[in-house]
């Protein structure tokens, strides 16, 4: 080890802006998977059930995460879902095989029930519509059946079950994954982007004033990535709004170095679809752009092999239940900075998912519910990350991975929230073995002071949370100064730091 530790160096001013956060970056994903529904947000044998059956220890964890829009119903399971089956009396609904996760879905949970819990939470609702085995005309009634007041077949129908006032959904999803063999209705980029085009097409003439969601490829990995792209915005391009991108990241190889590095993956990701995108408006000589919904991100891979002993057609099992560790959240961090430096075009985005699965919370059936440790910088991302994404001018020590080079040690996003006159700067150590140095110039920022200097770190990468035991956990004893314009902090080895500035209030 070095007798001195690496020093990083950031200028941030308040002229260079990359773009108003959209609040919907920290969006998260409820799919009918798992124990995210039914045992994760509803148990009406709970103690904690609301009259409804949702657990109420439960949604104070997501009122804490602040999320502003959740993503319904799926995932893999939309492409196989009538969502006629979860409407009207729980007592009449079918039981289905549900094929993609090869369960039993019992339907005690749909659109109104959802709609009604996410409005509890604070939260708006990203629908799916299913273009797998289904198409046009079950997309235009679900959103007549959600948006449209009254006077129709649809409408009235969902005012006879019991919800006089229509949910006003804006956020639709034209399908999912819809390039992935593992897909129901699996369609070729020629099949989707016609069937994509034609349903947006109906929607908007039922409700003129919804945004679209238009299928992107199902991961970077994918064969077809980026010429899926390219041929499905071919068709999409004018009537949807955004385009979806999905990806997650593992360490089986249990190389953490490599593993933090991942989040410039996700940036090469990003720049590839805005370029596609972009090649698209030229071609087409559009005047609109056409921005990105990140709408499936997180760590996945720990509950892989636990899932593959799984014995199928059972009601919610316990399917992809990852524990993370400290590693994970650390990388989680770098996801939600990466969100923030291309504010510009990424305008949602939601963590897979929130309840269970894949999640920052998990519960016992019966019992408990707790904070896994990818929880806390999704809550401090969401929290203190609205306003305006800066470019700080970062200068950084870096080292190589396996596969990749250059990768800085600092891995960092600013926010300035005008209005509040606060500052925040996110960053991530990723050196596993030495402190950081951190020297910021804030001169822009007149009369700023320190707020706080959040901390989480841990000395074993591989730490998890529990429900008898919350070991990874944040702190504010970092040690970060504010003098004079100029922040200096101490980074600890492998760590997440929120360093929250701001102007005192008399």
């Amino acid at each position: 080890m070095s007798s001195a530790a690496p020093r990083a160096t950031m200028v941030v001013d308040k002229a260079f802006k990359i773009a108003e956060v959209d609040r919907r970056i920290y969006g998260s994903f409820i799919e009918h998977l798992g124990r995210a529904v039914y045992g994760g947000i509803y148990e009406p044998s709970h103690p904690a059930a609301d009259r409804l059956g949702f657990r109420n220890d439960v949604k104070e964890l997501v009122k804490q995460l602040n999320v502003p829009i959740i993503r319904y119903p799926g995932g893999n399971f939309v492409s196989g879902y009538n969502w006629e089956d979860g409407v009207g009396p729980v007592e009449a609904r079918p039981k289905r095989l549900e094929l993609a996760w090869r369960t039993v879905e019992p339907n005690w949970v749909g659109t109104n029930e959802f709609a009604s819990w996410a409005k509890e939470v604070g939260s708006e609702v990203m629908m799916a519509v299913n273009l797998g085995t289904r198409g046009v005309d079950a997309a235009r009634n679900l959103l007549e059946y959600c948006n449209h007041p009254g006077g129709s077949y649809w409408s009235e129908l969902r005012r006879s079950h019991g919800y006089e006032q229509p949910h006003k959904i804006k956020t639709w999803c034209l399908g999912n994954e819809m390039d992935g063999p593992w897909q129901i209705g699996q369609k070729t980029p020629q099949e989707y982007g016609r069937l994509a085009y034609e349903t947006a097409k109906a929607m908007r003439l039922v409700d003129p004033d919804i945004e679209l969601v238009s299928c992107g490829s199902s991961s970077s990995s994918m064969p077809s990535f980026p010429e899926w792209e390219a041929v499905t915005l071919d068709h999409t391009y004018e009537v949807a709004d955004y385009i979806s991108l999905h990806q997650y990241y593992g360490n089986r190889d249990n190389d953490s170095a490599g593993f933090l590095a991942r989040s410039m993956d996700m940036d090469h990701f990003i720049r590839t679809v805005i370029a596609t995108c972009d090649y698209v408006k030229a071609k087409k000589r559009s005047s609109k752009t056409m921005y990105l919904s990140f709408d499936e991100w997180n760590v996945w891979y720990h509950s892989n092999d636990a899932d593959a002993k799984l014995t199928p057609w059972g009601i919610a099992p316990p399917q992809l239940e990852d524990v993370y560790n400290f590693e994970d959240a650390l990388l989680v961090g770098s996801m939600l900075i990466t969100f923030l430096r291309h504010a510009d075009r990424v305008k949602m985005a939601c963590m897979a998912q929130l309840v269970n699965v894949i999640a920052p919370i998990m519960t016992e059936n019966g019992g408990r519910s707790w904070k896994q440790t990818i929880f806390y910088p999704y809550m401090h991302a969401s929290v203190f990350g609205r306003g305006v994404s800066l470019q700080p001018v970062v200068n950084s020590p870096v080292y190589d991975a396996k596969d990749y080079t250059d990768v800085p040690y600092l891995d960092s996003a600013v926010v300035y929230n005008e209005a509040e006159e606060t500052l925040t700067i996110f960053a991530v150590n990723r050196h596993l073995e030495e402190a950081l140095e951190l020297d910021c110039d804030i001169r822009g920022f007149e009369g700023y002071r320190l707020i706080e200097h959040l901390v989480l770190e841990h000395e074993d990468l591989k730490a998890v949370n529990t429900a008898d035991r919350e070991d990874v956990k944040p702190h504010a004893a970092g040690s970060a100064t504010c003098d004079d314009g100029y922040v200096k902090a101490r980074l600890a080895k492998a760590s997440w730091n929120v360093i929250r500035l701001g102007k005192p209030r008399n």
